[in-house]
């Protein structure tokens, strides 16, 4: 794990690990960051930010941007750092250990739902960008998070409801148990209708129950979750068709586009201290599916039945790892040697069908792949002086496929290895500044099903891009506290990629595409006037292009040249708490010359809420509170309207972002 996961040590979990009393929305990295751009977020920005969906917690950290565009149970759309990662591609999300991000899944490679997940349970968040840490793999090329969950919780019941039709119940609790151990259960029951002509009728059920004993650095801990949810779903829609009055702004061509999706998970997490040495542990066991019923291009495909497609993901997935951190000191300088082994097994039953209100018709695709990955890492960090140390690292993955196509009857296997060096040395001239510059490579996996085509005549054979695709990223920035009670951070970096994931909606999974290139510069600032008021802000601008291919057509499809955000965090004034944070997605291309652009969009969301006694809370938000008509998301393709001519038409298609609406939460804790 990258260092800002041992810093989170000096943060307080309800007295579990200390008496220290963190008051900011993100922990001091200098001393112990790699790079300007990692870093650590603590509970207090979690609890007070303004989230209409689960996945929006992520947008603490500085640079992603986390939207929507077909249906709250599915999935969100990442974006980060110049890049559109659709549904989570080349962005490595874990929880308690656990990798969220799925390998040849049905509709994207990296598909990351973190719909089972519950805010309560979310005791931080540390992040990566770029490919510098030794301990991250695949998908964590553009960056990665590591949500840590909480040991303990005071006994909470919750009751919310909202505006649009949003109704939440949870209750939640921790008791301590004999030999120092604890047990915490929570569950929550969500229901969501949202502003749509077509309700999203999203009905959530999620549950977990954890035991735990000791610290993070000296303890063990036993994880269950359980997910089960399904929703109707507003896709992206055709401006022609709202403009010629078939539908309204928040109206849907298909009505029964939708999905279903289920999550069962148990994981283990063991840490000890051997000597001055340091043991972690691990181990998961993952039982998922999900349907997705989705209509893009509506009668282009087939003028009678319509295009509507239904994407059948089933998997088992299984894995854990080691890693042994070994302190010593040598040449006048103190050293760390980290060695660390990751395994991870999928076996996935994956099937597209074409469907007419969500009956199927014919099946288009049907796949049985197994995926194995086996990783080894070591990393050597070291204080050469007061004023500079190095952290020198090298990976090595190798990937085993089987891909059995049922309905060409064909098995395809394939095996890929891959090393991956990376460095970073930091440089400390004056006391609170740092300067770094990093370098390192880094890799996502395609999808398995990615080589099995079929000629003209029918006759199938198994050709492939590579499976692991390498990418290499450069990085110098600077971090500094000189200012009391204001950090500053800048980065420069620039990251290259052998070939982009796209999705394509034919196909119904990602495809590898053009080579591509990105540069860019961040900005990021925390200030705290006093204990309880933060005001934060982060820019981020960006240049992504494709590196082949004639100049006039190597602007890459919704790659985002700004992402930026503010807020003013207030915890702790009184009775008073809560956060007012605004964010902007900035203009970018649709099209690879440039001729249609999107305007992206800026939304202002605001959290407040006051103690009522000693046990109560109220708590209010009000989401796109100055009625932003942006929309989330949109996209430039052919689709053919009912009655057009056999061709279609090539038009934007969006998804509007929720107009104001107010959720009211009160709770209980005892």
């Amino acid at each position: 794990m990258p260092a800002a996961v041992r810093a989170e040590e000096s943060e307080a979990d309800d007295g579990a690990r200390g008496q220290i009393v963190v008051t900011a929305s993100k922990l001091d990295m200098i001393g112990v960051a790699a790079t300007a751009s990692e870093g650590s977020i603590t509970r207090q920005e979690i609890e007070q930010r303004p989230a209409y969906r689960v996945g929006q917690y992520l947008e603490s950290i500085p640079g992603l941007s986390v939207t929507s565009h077909s249906g709250e149970g599915k999935a969100n759309q990442y974006l980060l750092r110049g890049f559109n990662l659709d549904h989570g591609t080349d962005f490595a999300t874990w929880i308690d250990g656990m990798p969220v991000n799925q390998r040849t899944h049905a509709h994207g490679q990296g598909y990351t739902d973190v719909n089972f997940l519950l805010p309560e349970m979310i005791g931080g968040i540390d992040y990566t960008k770029g490919a510098y840490f030794a301990s991250e793999g695949d998908f964590a090329a553009v960056g990665s998070a590591h949500l840590r969950l909480r040991d303990t919780m005071p006994l909470t019941l919750g009751l919310g409801a909202g505006t649009v039709g949003d109704r939440r119940v949870f209750a939640g609790g921790s008791t301590d148990l004999t030999g120092g151990s604890r047990l915490l259960a929570a569950a929550e029951h969500f229901r969501l209708n949202g502003p749509w002509d077509n309700p999203d009728r999203l009905r959530r059920f999620n549950a977990v129950l954890r035991w735990s004993t000791g610290t993070q650095a000296s303890g063990a801990s036993i994880t269950a979750m359980a997910y089960d949810g399904s929703w109707n779903a507003t896709t992206d829609q055709p401006l022609r068709a709202v403009q010629a009055g078939l539908i309204g702004r928040f109206g849907s061509l298909d009505p029964s586009d939708g999905g279903k999706a289920s999550r069962y998970s148990l994981s283990f997490r063991l840490a000890r201290k051997l000597g001055e040495c340091d043991l972690e542990m691990s181990a998961y066991g993952v039982r998922q599916h999900m349907t997705l019923w989705s209509n893009f291009t509506h009668y282009l495909d087939n003028p009678v039945r319509g295009d509507q497609r239904a994407q059948n993901d089933a998997r088992w997935i299984g894995g854990g790892g080691a890693t042994l951190r070994v302190p010593f000191t040598a040449f006048g300088a103190s050293h760390t040697l980290t060695f660390g082994t990751q395994v991870r097994a999928d076996v996935i039953d994956v099937d597209l069908a074409s469907t007419e209100q969500r009956v199927p018709f014919s099946v288009d695709r049907d796949n049985r792949v197994d995926e194995l990955s086996v990783s080894a890492y070591m990393e050597h960090r070291a204080q050469w002086t007061p004023w500079l140390r190095t952290v020198i690292g090298l990976r090595g993955d190798h990937f085993r496929i089987t891909d059995r196509d049922r309905l060409l009857d064909m098995v395809g296997r394939e095996d890929a290895t891959l090393a991956q060096p990376k460095a970073s040395v930091v440089l400390a001239p004056w006391q609170h500044t740092e300067f770094y510059l990093s370098a390192g490579r880094g890799f996502h996996s395609n999808d398995a099903r990615a080589g099995l085509i079929e000629d003209e005549q029918g006759q199938a054979s198994y050709v492939r891009p590579p499976l692991l695709v390498r990418s290499s990223s450069y990085e110098v920035g600077v971090r500094s506290n000189v200012i009391p009670r204001l950090t500053l951070t800048a980065t420069a970096f620039r990251m290259d990629f052998d070939s982009e994931l796209t999705y394509s909606a034919d196909a119904g999974q990602t495809e590898a595409g053009r080579p591509s290139r990105r540069r860019g510069v961040e900005f990021t600032a925390q200030y705290r006037p006093a204990p309880w008021l933060e005001i934060n802000g982060n820019l981020a601008f960006s240049h992504a292009r494709y590196t082949d291919g004639p100049l006039a057509t190597r602007f890459i499809e919704d790659a985002p040249g700004f992402i930026g955000s503010a807020g003013i965090l207030v915890d702790g004034f009184g009775p008073w708490s809560g956060s007012l944070v605004w964010r902007k997605l900035g203009a970018h291309p649709l099209v690879e010359d440039n001729s249609v652009r999107s305007p992206g969009y800026s939304q202002v969301n605001l959290a407040l809420a006051r103690q009522l006694g000693s046990h109560l809370t109220l708590r209010a938000e009000v989401f796109n509170l100055l009625g932003s008509k942006d929309n989330a998301a949109d996209y430039y393709y052919r689709s053919r309207l009912n009655g057009e001519g056999a061709q279609g038409a090539e038009d934007l298609h969006f998804h509007p972002l929720e107009p104001r609406s107010l959720r009211v939460t009160l709770s209980a804790a005892f």
